[in-house]
């Protein structure tokens, strides 16, 4: 999360009017310039009408535009691949702020009928298709009631902010996504609240109102034993306006009080709260923040952990439980004894990860599969049933684009796929997959989702407020539709192997070392069971064109090099992948998928 103190009062923007000014350019580029920040003056959306039957173009119409394009050999060869039903946890997963990817009504802030109208770029639900990314779960960032435009301070845990739209709204995008086979898991964040929640709001009611000398009970109000009050003024605690002498700890900013997890009626909020959304048809939840529950006490934060998930688990068996646990790989780890599906891998995440560096070529090629075996031994120790949540980028980080100077967007096609590669369940941040720019302040890094370059196009956002201006460089959605060789038909390409080869997410990473050195990285993914085949995956993570002799793999005890086939290639220009025999030549930047 990382949300810091806002500094000044959101507003609410015409989109018309910020747009036409702000998007104003030709070709490639678009900048966003937005003053203001911050805490919202709480204006909301009407409830009435129906806000899910917009007007004029078809779903299909809105996302996809009637373009020819010359087919790429990944055209080719992926787009006679079969995708497989996913009816599990490992899927490819897609972030979205709902504030900045799709506006339906015009006021420059994104909202859930928006999101509906713009399902079919996530996933259409044909496996026929070609077009869409096939993501099958989608993590919505917070929606419930905040007065901040990111929302990761509610006020109100079961209710749909009002910019975002309303609960049928919501109602129906679980529905239009259940139909796809496409899951959602909600932003949940209990290690604190918004000093706006009525919870709050009546603890310091309370405390204000005692006499001097008076203790405060619980039983006579028993909110003030849903935070952490004192009466010292210690480290992470903010002084509780209006009521002398007495403190809140508020570990992020004062707008966030810590809430108190020890308290049993906390704890019963909690599991009011995830009973809400699972009864209504949620898939899972992400758990923001999890290192802060307990402030430097692991052991305490894993136990509540371990409390949630089975508190979860008991009302939905096979709901799905991610956690961000921002901090080193072997402290991260062990928040696998929880017993929670997931915690999202930042060793190999950002822009001093395994995966950037690999791409940037400061560190050889074959140690992507070496450290991807030894996580994969390291998270099965503390739980064997875990699923690993591999990401390149995330909200709170600076977008992948800015990594790599005079990048032709190769590189940042290689780093997506590389991130895609990886076992369990994969994450995707929106418009990661058109190579969107955005770094500094976290508003640059939410910026609107680039569906078009066009000023007035529909669906544009206007982004938060206080954003800097986000010069893009690489070509709007309606224009990469239309190349074959863009990053967007590259990442849904590399979905494509996902979903085409189950192994990929599922199986056990095998380095190839034979084959394997400086600039090129090869793994087999295996199933120590034998479900499903497995495959040979060879990296070229160098600018110029390789050859590998995958005979070199009968070293390694495998015979099997001369029955190997190529079925599946993602490549970064028009040169191909070619195998001629058991000689297999790599385009720069190219990845092969044998089985």
């Amino acid at each position: 999360m990382r949300e810091r103190k806002p500094e000044t009062e959101q507003r609410k923007w015409p989109r018309r009017k910020i747009l036409g000014a702000a998007l104003a350019g030709a070709g490639v580029f678009f900048s966003l310039l937005m003053p203001g920040c911050g805490i919202s003056s709480g204006e909301n959306k009407p409830e009435g009408g129906n806000p899910t039957e917009l007007q004029g173009e078809t779903e299909k119409e809105a996302v996809f535009p009637d373009v020819v394009r010359a087919r790429s050999q990944m055209d080719e060869i992926n787009g006679a691949l079969t995708a497989q039903e996913i009816t599990d946890a490992y899927r490819t997963t897609y972030e979205v702020f709902v504030y900045s990817f799709a506006d339906s009504d015009g006021d420059g802030i994104g909202d859930l009928p928006g999101l509906i109208k713009k399902l079919d770029y996530i996933n259409d639900g044909n496996p026929e298709t070609k077009e869409d990314l096939a993501c099958s779960e989608i993590w919505l960032m917070p929606i419930f009631p905040s007065p901040t435009y990111h929302k990761y301070d509610a006020t109100d845990y079961k209710a749909i902010d009002g910019q975002y739209g309303t609960m049928q709204d919501f109602d129906a995008l679980l529905n239009e996504c259940h139909e796809r086979n496409v899951r959602v898991i909600l932003d949940l964040a209990v290690n604190h609240t918004s000093s706006e929640h009525p919870w709050f709001q009546a603890a310091a009611a309370y405390l204000k109102g005692l006499k001097e000398g008076e203790q405060p009970s619980k039983e006579a109000c028993p909110y003030v034993d849903y935070y952490v009050f004192s009466r010292e003024k210690k480290s992470g605690y903010e002084p509780l306006p209006g009521a002398d002498g007495w403190y809140y700890e508020a570990r992020f900013w004062s707008g966030m009080p810590d809430l108190n997890l020890d308290s049993e009626a906390v704890r019963a909020e909690i599991a009011d709260i995830s009973a809400f959304w699972l009864d209504k048809g949620v898939d899972g939840f992400r758990m923001d923040a999890v290192t802060s529950y307990y402030t430097e006490d692991k052991t305490a934060s894993v136990a509540f952990l371990t409390w949630f998930n089975q508190m979860v688990k008991q009302k939905k068996e096979d709901a799905y439980i991610v956690c961000e646990a921002w901090t080193d790989q072997s402290i991260y780890a062990q928040y696998y004894e929880s017993g929670v599906d997931s915690l999202f891998d930042f060793a190999f995440s950002g822009q001093d990860g395994v995966i950037a560096s690999v791409v940037k070529g400061n560190r050889k090629a074959s140690l992507f599969a070496e450290l991807m075996a030894e996580e994969e031994a390291l998270y099965a120790q503390a739980n064997p049933d875990y699923v690993n949540a591999p990401f390149y980028t995330n909200h709170d980080m600076a977008r992948s684009t800015g990594y790599y100077a005079y990048d032709d967007g190769s590189r940042t096609k290689l780093a997506g796929a590389l991130n895609l590669l990886m076992t369990g369940n994969a994450f995707v941040y929106y418009g990661e997959e058109l190579g969107m720019r955005g770094s500094g302040k976290d508003e640059n890094k939410r910026a609107p989702m680039y569906w078009s370059a066009e000023p007035n196009a529909k669906y544009l956002c206007a982004g938060p407020p206080s954003m800097d201006t986000v010069k893009m460089k690489f070509p709007a959605f309606d224009e990469q539709a239309a190349d074959s060789y863009s990053i967007y038909h590259y990442y849904r390409n590399a979905i494509a192997l996902r979903n085409a080869f189950p192994v990929i997410a599922r199986g056990k990473t095998i380095p190839a070392e034979a084959i394997s050195g400086d600039e090129i990285c090869a793994f087999w993914r295996e199933m120590p069971d034998g479900s499903y085949q497995k495959v040979l995956v060879v990296i070229n993570a160098s600018g110029e064109e390789k050859t590998v002799e995958l005979k070199s793999l009968e070293e390694e005890s495998d015979p099997s090099a001369e029955n190997l086939k190529l079925s599946g290639v993602l490549t970064v220009s028009e040169a191909e992948v070619k195998l001629e025999g058991t000689s297999l030549t790599l385009p720069a930047f190219a990845v092969a998928v044998l089985n």
